[in-house]
């Protein structure tokens, strides 16, 4: 759901109407903020609904500067649109910023799509030269590939398309994969004592394929914040040695459950250290997961998968059961 880091710019603009304001955002903005999120995914249908306390905690993450890195334009109280930018405070050997944005669905093709878009690239190549300046730059914005919109706004832009991810669900009740714990591993819960070996377990899990590793304060802004469920989420723990073999990180979202009736668990972390792969770690921990989603009343599970990865990660969630419902591109400009 994290709007930050995974929202764009969603339509072609032409001219730019006058009266309006444009300014950073600001924390004092959340309720304007959700308002906007949510009509944009009511027409889109690209991330799910925000509570005016979801939108806050994402203005008040201590990993965005809104001075430097957001620009919002109002007519009166309303947000029409916005844009921000996320750097990586820890990137090696790859720089990659997510420029992020949305525009009111009834004020689109007016200029303020194009205008948010050079403000998130233009942004984004400040920060790098502040943070990273010695180190490639690759701008990436996502979006769904259904927006035609959103496309034409991205190719204007000389963005190319480079990742696509899956959008799954599972209906859980029988179509729940039986999978058992592998031998000589134990499951447990999530607490605050092993928080921080459940995101070392996401450091090492995902250091193969060019993700930076997450610190802890971004840990805390996009994995573990208010709407993470710990009852839902697990770790296998290697029984001789106590080292934590894999993870799943679970999260249900409020303003969702108000919008459908039905709460969902979106599964989304999910990783085995290296060391742990191909000894069924992941189909354990997702049939645990989904087992106990079930037990507690959920009404369905969802993921997402990249749709290219080597690792088979569209097959895997395939066969345990989850079907696709839409799919989000990865739009990308170098330098």
């Amino acid at each position: 759901m994290t709007a930050l880091p995974g929202l764009h710019s969603v339509a072609i603009m032409t001219a730019e109407p006058p009266n309006l304001t444009w300014r950073p955002m600001a924390v004092s903005d959340a309720a304007a903020m959700a308002d906007l999120l949510n009509a944009v995914d009511a027409e889109d249908h690209v991330w799910g609904r925000y509570t005016v306390d979801d939108a806050a905690d994402e203005l008040g993450s201590p990993i965005i500067d809104l001075p430097t890195a957001t620009l919002a334009v109002f007519d009166g109280p309303t947000m029409l649109g916005f844009s921000a930018v996320h750097h990586e405070p820890t990137a090696e050997v790859v720089h990659r910023t997510q420029a992020a944005g949305a525009v009111r669905p009834d004020r689109r093709r007016q200029g303020l799509g194009t205008t948010l878009l050079r403000h998130g690239l233009e942004t984004a190549r400040t920060l790098h030269a502040r943070h990273h300046p010695t180190l490639p730059l690759v701008v990436e914005s996502v979006y769904g590939e259904h927006v035609d919109g959103a496309v034409a706004l991205y190719r204007a832009a000389g963005m190319t398309a480079t990742r696509w991810n899956l959008h799954m669900r599972h209906p859980l009740g029988a179509a729940i994969p039986v999978a058992p714990v592998p031998d000589g591993l134990r499951v447990e819960g999530w607490t605050a004592e092993t928080d921080e070996e459940f995101r070392a377990v996401r450091n090492d899990a995902f250091q193969t394929d060019g993700s930076a590793r997450l610190g802890a304060e971004e840990w805390k802004v996009w994995a573990v914040n208010a709407n993470v469920r710990p009852e839902l989420s697990f770790l296998l723990r290697d029984v001789r040695t106590g080292t934590a073999a894999g993870i799943v990180l679970t999260v249900c979202w409020e303003a969702d459950t108000a919008a459908t009736g039905i709460r969902d668990a979106y599964l989304g972390v999910i990783g085995t250290r290296p060391a742990y792969r191909k000894r069924g770690v992941a189909h354990a921990l997702i049939s645990h997961t989904l087992r106990a989603a079930q037990d507690q009343g959920y009404g369905r599970a969802s993921l997402r998968v990249d749709a290219d990865s080597s690792s088979g990660a569209f097959g895997f969630a395939q066969r345990a059961g989850f079907v696709t419902q839409d799919t989000q591109v990865h739009y990308c400009i170098e330098g």
